[in-house]
């Protein structure tokens, strides 16, 4: 290995280890009481080495909020071989639950909190390219499902993605931030799937 690509896998690995020291304080502190200072003594670096790959905290939240949605997108890609769309949106609800379940803290960083957009509002970007991405996926195979005749009397795809997507976002959000215990659920362990199930069984019926 010579010397400018050794400097470039020290650069990347240094760059892991702050959004990993960065990602354990935001789930062990929260977000708001997790300072640049915090990170950098958490990796026993100083903090002036944060800030030559990161400028400020919003974008190391960013940088997790991009890793996020390769690590979900990573799982959407495995469903491509999949030729029947409607199995492939059914395959793609519960590879979407299943990663929201394991990994929370992620889940909410991609979903639920306002940082991530506040830096790309800062940055004047004007489309939330990672999001955008994964709606157009879910989007297309919905679109493949209406061209093979499911969703009869819709047509508007980009609608019932939406509706589809934001079904599954609720209960997931509501089962990672405990909103479901304490509702008196016969069997809250599982309302997630039974909720799923019901849900593709209404999608089979139109």
């Amino acid at each position: 290995m010579g010397t400018a690509e050794r400097k470039a896998k020290e650069k990347e690995e240094l760059k892991h280890l702050i959004l990993e020291g960065a990602k354990k304080l935001f789930v062990e502190k929260g977000i708001e009481h997790t300072t640049i200072r915090n990170i950098a003594n958490e990796i026993n670096y100083s903090v002036g080495t944060v800030y030559v790959y990161y400028k400020d905290k919003n974008d190391i939240l960013h940088a997790l909020h991009m890793q996020g949605f390769s690590m979900l997108g990573s799982r959407f890609k495995v469903l491509f071989s999949v030729e029947n769309p409607m199995e492939r949106l059914k395959a793609m609800g519960k590879e979407y639950i299943r990663f929201a379940l394991e990994n929370p803290e992620m889940y909410d960083l991609m979903f639920n909190l306002r940082a991530p957009i506040e830096f790309l509002d800062a940055m004047k970007a004007e489309e939330w390219n990672e999001g955008r991405a994964t709606f157009f996926i879910l989007k297309n195979t919905v679109i493949a499902c209406m061209e093979q005749g499911h969703f009869k009397g819709l047509n508007d795809a980009e609608a019932v993605s939406f509706m589809i997507w934001s079904t599954v976002h609720g209960m997931c959000s509501l089962e990672i931030r405990d909103r479901c215990k304490g509702v008196a659920f016969e069997n809250p362990e599982t309302i997630v799937e039974r909720g799923y199930a019901i849900l593709l069984k209404m999608i089979d019926h139109i």
